[in-house]
């Protein structure tokens, strides 16, 4: 089966210094630019993280400091990653709560206005764990009878992404192919940043998930400690964390004139 596209879809995967969001840096990127017409555009990158590799994380996915010394910084190819990106809603493998939080970071990092407002998301592990409870490899032998060559390659796994989402949308009836609706899906909670730190209520306002303002609403909190907001933006919260709590401070501010 192939996606019914009103607009592009970007799937990529992210090989990484580590799993922190806040500080690890990406080292290797996959995108498969899948358009309405059914053309495919790709593009691998390796990237110098510019700080060191742990021998764990080279141990998972075979890149090495070594490897990317004279590879191009995400600061010199992001112009190249964000113009193939920005028309287009994302896919990937985990990417809700991993690679789409990262990639974030780094482009906010280099000053590139980036969110996910006019665009949708659709986590093909999130299907594959509501029907399936598997891992990428055991995904791609299940639902396409194939195996994964070259693991934790960001190019091999890109493509295994995209390929057994097709497949999940040919076994399952009742998924519809319609990025929208597989992004609603694959959503696990309604949060507003990526990391999970603001959310919504059941009435759709914004609430803080963590710490001793737990389940309280933003505005509350700024109503009754300002000084919150600047220890926030102070401290070592994810940059998309800060701009949605700037964007809700700004529209305060907004509304009082």
């Amino acid at each position: 089966m192939e996606l019914k596209l009103t607009r592009p879809i970007c799937f990529f995967d992210l090989e990484t210094t580590g799993i922190d969001i806040c500080k690890d840096r990406i080292v290797e990127i996959s995108i498969l630019k899948v358009f309405p017409n059914g053309n495919r555009e790709s593009k691998t990158w390796l990237v110098n993280p510019t700080i060191p590799i742990p021998p764990s994380s080279t141990a998972v996915h075979g890149i090495s400091d070594e490897k990317v010394a004279n590879e191009p910084t995400f600061k010199e190819l992001a112009p190249q990653v964000y113009a193939m990106i920005k028309d287009s809603d994302l896919a990937g493998y985990n990417s809700d709560r991993f690679d789409i939080p990262l990639l974030a970071e780094e482009l906010l990092r280099v000053e590139y206005d980036f969110d996910m407002k006019n665009r949708v998301s659709v986590d093909v592990q999130t299907i594959f764990h509501k029907k399936e409870e598997r891992t990428l490899s055991a995904a791609l032998k299940f639902y396409c009878g194939k195996a994964l060559e070259n693991a934790h390659s960001a190019e091999a796994d890109t493509t295994a992404t995209y390929e057994i989402l097709k497949a999940q949308l040919d076994r399952y009836p009742d998924l519809e192919n319609d990025m929208k609706t597989l992004s609603e899906y694959t959503t696990r909670k309604k949060s507003v940043d990526f990391a999970g730190f603001i959310a919504l209520d059941d009435k759709g306002r914004e609430i803080f998930t963590f710490g001793k303002h737990k389940g309280v609403l933003v505005d509350t909190v700024f109503d009754n400690e300002p000084g919150y907001f600047g220890w926030i933006q102070n401290a070592d919260f994810p940059l998309y964390t800060k701009k949605v709590l700037t964007a809700i401070k700004l529209r305060r501010l907004n509304n009082k004139f």
